[in-house]
């Protein structure tokens, strides 16, 4: 976990809610907001966050433009600056705990932090806290929904091998990062691909960053991202000249910010202050500022994705 054309994953980070009739949001931040009235988010805290003025946001910190470290070691790009600006509706300062991707969750649920954000896709599996057999593994999370991103395919400057479709894959090998929604959309493909008779091998690792290496070196042909990562680097790295996106987006969803079910009071107050964020104009300015305006939303939606 752009720079697009419309949007609506590690991922990603990825999932959707357009089609449900959703909208999106996102929070934490510093500072306090105005005045507290009976419709101010800041009453729906729970006691022991707002008693603490801290909200703590695991995040896997390695996945520029939408969550990095400055060269301060500070949390830069769209969900730190986000979540600020919701930190600021409610009066709470963001503290950010970098976190591996695959790890985000069962720290959620060990009181590590109090939400996740960090380009999570909202999907079934995640909110129901099962595995791709269908059987329970956590006790599953709730998701604000804030923003929509896709699957893009990320290649090597010039497309040798003309990739262009997850068929194009087959009898290749691709880089991924691990326990990312490109991840599950790669395990379909392998399927696919095993019937047509042409393997896919698939390489995971602990970092989006080490997976590009492979596809950079040659030892892949290709890494799956969510789209505005994808753009980033292919704008970014090298001033542009080692990769290219080789797809149009696959599989849009939202983004959403993970809470555990029981926290229901946070997730609300979340919610409603991502809607005070979004209706200011900040959000826009945000995402403008990234390059990721196609993936705004139009207001915070509780559990919209697919």
């Amino acid at each position: 976990m752009q720079y697009i054309s419309p949007i609506f994953r590690h991922v990603g980070r990825t999932t959707a809610v357009l089609a449900a009739g959703s909208a999106l949001l996102t929070g934490c931040g510093a500072e306090p907001a105005p005045k507290a009235s009976s419709d101010d988010p800041r009453s729906m805290l729970p006691d022991a966050v707002r008693t603490a003025g801290v909200l703590r946001v695991g995040s896997d910190l390695n996945y520029a433009p939408v969550e990095f470290k400055d060269p301060n070691g500070q949390a830069v790009g769209l969900d730190p600056e986000i979540a600020e600006a919701i930190g600021r509706q409610l009066g709470l300062k963001v503290q950010f705990v970098d976190t591996p991707f695959d790890k985000l969750v069962p720290g959620l649920h060990a009181k590590q932090y109090d939400v996740v954000m960090s380009a999570l896709s909202d999907n079934r599996q995640r909110r129901e806290g099962t595995d791709d057999n269908g059987t329970q593994v956590n006790p599953g999370v709730d998701f604000v929904d804030y923003f929509i991103a896709g699957t893009s395919i990320l290649v090597k400057k010039g497309n040798p091998k003309s990739i262009a479709t997850l068929d194009d894959l087959c009898g290749h090998t691709v880089a991924l990062q691990r326990g990312t929604t490109q991840d599950a959309i790669v395990a379909r493909q392998t399927a696919a691909c095993d019937k047509r008779g042409k393997a896919l091998t698939v390489k995971l690792f602990e970092t989006d960053d080490q997976a590009l290496a492979e596809v950079k070196a040659g030892r892949a042909v290709a890494d799956l991202n969510d789209f505005p990562v994808a753009a980033y680097v292919a704008q970014q790295q090298d001033g542009g000249k080692t990769f290219e996106v080789a797809s149009a987006q696959l599989q849009p969803g939202p983004y959403g910010i993970a809470l555990p079910k029981e926290s229901t009071a946070l997730r609300d107050a979340l919610a409603k202050a991502l809607d005070r964020v979004i209706r200011s104009g900040e959000y826009d300015k945000i995402l403008a500022k990234w390059n990721v305006s196609a993936g705004a939303a139009q207001n915070a939606v509780v559990n919209g994705g697919f």
